[in-house]
């Protein structure tokens, strides 16, 4: 089950707000509301759709919750059929998206630990699917993005998400492991002790990242020397795949009318060495 409403709500508009944020999402709401909703209960269940499939449970067993069903439509219809784009205005103020933003990450950091505690029970040394079905439970439908792209036909096969981790993807499976460790009892530290401290993390570097409009990670400089000593990477190559390769300078085209001279004054020379 969910959260207190107004946690479940807050990470429903931001799901939401980041479909509306996808390039021709508001083109495929007006000509096809039936995909836009389809994607907009990707966006807010996709994690517990993985997490079935996984466990070997029923994909739609979330959907018999109808409460959070129809509170998760409302929120669609309203980002994207509001009278005047009011609602979207509202909760993209950037003040109230920063709070929507730290009451989300206070779900996911849930949904982590619940996800990780239910496999558990499932399998009790199973540690790569404890970390597994936690990853999952966090990430969301990032993991599912090509496939959510395909409903609303479009084909990106570069944004795949386990390629390309963002900080939140990151962050999830940061925290299954973290959270399995404390499951095992390896980690001595209590399940709330764990749950704060990480929360606190996330929303604090969500929030700031999110202010900064910035899709950087704070795990860069770590993961950058880890990579170095583990696999040979060379220092600060995830800073340059995020900033990307500089641009040449470009080329200058040549004028015609200088090949042209160019090529008659080479014809002279070559005729005054033959007749010489």
């Amino acid at each position: 089950m969910g959260m207190f409403p107004v946690f479940d709500l807050a990470y429903y508009i931001v799901s939401i707000l980041y479909l509306k944020y996808e390039p021709g999402s508001a083109e495929v709401a007006r000509k096809s509301p039936a995909a836009s909703w389809v994607c907009a209960m990707l966006y807010c269940f996709g994690s517990y759709i993985l997490a079935d499939i996984f466990l070997g449970s029923c994909p739609v067993d979330y959907f018999q919750y109808n409460s959070h069903i129809l509170l998760a439509s409302a929120v669609w219809y309203l980002v994207f059929f509001c009278p005047l784009n009011l609602f979207y205005k509202c909760v993209a103020f950037m003040p109230v998206k920063l709070v929507l933003v730290a009451l989300k990450e206070v779900v996911r950091t849930r949904k982590i630990a619940a996800g990780v505690h239910h496999a558990h029970h499932a399998y009790h040394n199973g540690w790569i699917i404890m970390i597994i079905v936690g990853y999952v439970k966090g990430s969301g439908v990032a993991l599912m993005s090509n496939f959510e792209q395909l409903l609303r036909g479009v084909w990106r096969p570069e944004t795949n998400e386990i390629l390309s981790m963002s900080f939140p993807t990151k962050a999830s499976l940061y925290g299954a492991i973290l959270f399995t460790l404390q499951e095992t009892h390896l980690l001595p530290v209590s399940k709330c002790t764990l749950i704060c401290l990480f929360t606190l993390f996330m929303a604090t570097s969500k929030v700031i990242l999110t202010a900064r409009h910035s899709h950087g990670s704070p795990f860069i400089l770590i993961e950058s020397w880890v990579c170095h000593l583990l696999f040979g990477s060379p220092l600060g190559s995830g800073e340059e795949e995020h900033h990307g390769s500089p641009t040449p300078a470009p080329v200058a085209p040549i004028s015609p009318v200088k090949c042209k001279e160019d090529l008659g004054e080479g014809t002279r020379k070559r005729k005054s060495k033959k007749a010489e």
